[in-house]
């Protein structure tokens, strides 16, 4: 790969409107920062039609028991681990199948491996763990980083689908992935801190990306997280509380549905709208492609009446 022209990214040219930041009081600084910040979850929802295409490959890896890699360095690289992390308690999936990977291994998640990003063999290394029917997200704020670039690059050679998220859009970007998330979040209030607003535009298109996916797998009841896992002590409240708004129960009864239910929420919440048992239930839920909505409407077939002869 070719050395980048890195002075000509957006990502790390000056912002005209932080010029003088070390001249304003920290209130000022404070409402700076946050204002960009918004005007970086302008620029991501100006993407959601890119956002959504990704969406539709993340739902169908899942939905076809593939994986998804996030591949990034530095702070994409973070915030691609975070949202691997935080899917499986959020919406019961399996922790092998949605996978953060970081440049320069786990020790780089909390401190900075340097060079690690310019390792293209690296990230073709690591691309190269992809199969046919998994998605590689690559996350890059420059998109330049080599490390994302060989990871890509050799996922695509192994059949995977692919994605690419950045903060700089460039000509040449559509080569590199099957679908290219390039949010024009201009210039950073610190020059080339992509710690702040394309790290939080990154995590906004990323939050996307999976909860839309989620949703359309059937991981959500209305707007309720109906396949959490209730680890702790907050999300076992959460759990009781979501049987006894989703199945119209009480306390109690949401707690003996959830025992009964081996903690699984879909399931407790089936059982208190249709009366089934727990298997029965499961079996609503599997027959419904996962869809509580879909498995509490479909009733119960009554029994023909006998004619009288």
């Amino acid at each position: 790969m070719k050395t980048p022209d890195w002075a000509g990214l957006a990502t790390e040219s000056r912002n005209r409107r932080s010029r003088e930041i070390d001249r304003l009081p920290i209130a000022k600084v404070v409402a700076l920062l946050l204002d960009e910040d918004r005007r970086a979850i302008a620029a991501t929802a100006r993407e959601g039609r890119t956002i959504t295409r990704a969406a539709v490959e993340a739902a169908r890896a899942l939905g076809a028991g593939r994986r998804i890699f996030f591949i990034g360095a530095g702070t994409s690289g973070r915030l691609g681990i975070l949202e691997a992390a935080e899917c499986p308690p959020t919406f019961g999936s399996d922790p092998d199948q949605i996978r953060g990977v970081m440049a320069g291994g786990e020790g780089a998640v909390f401190k900075a491996v340097e060079g690690a990003e310019d390792r293209e063999e690296d990230g073709r290394h690591e691309g190269g763990r992809a199969a046919e029917g998994d998605l590689v997200v690559g996350i890059s704020a420059s998109s330049v980083t080599p490390f994302v670039r060989g990871a890509l690059a050799a996922a695509r050679d192994k059949g995977a689908r692919t994605v690419l998220i950045t903060c700089s859009p460039s000509r040449g970007l559509r080569g590199l992935a099957h679908v290219v998330v390039a949010i024009a979040t201009g210039p950073e209030v610190l020059t080339g801190s992509t710690r702040l607003k394309a790290g939080s535009a990154t995590k906004a298109a990323l939050n996307a990306i999976t909860t839309a996916a989620m949703v359309g797998l059937g991981k959500a009841y209305e707007n309720l997280m109906v396949d959490l896992k209730p680890t702790n002590a907050k999300l076992k409240d959460r759990a009781r509380r979501i049987v006894v708004t989703a199945g119209k129960v009480g306390p109690a009864e949401a707690d003996r549905l959830l025992a009964a239910a081996s903690g699984q929420v879909k399931t407790a919440i089936v059982m208190a709208r249709t009366g089934d048992p727990a298997d029965a239930a499961r079996e609503r839920i599997a027959r419904a492609g996962g869809h509580v909505r879909v498995a509490v409407a479909a009733k119960k077939r009554k029994p023909a009446k006998r004619r009288l002869s």
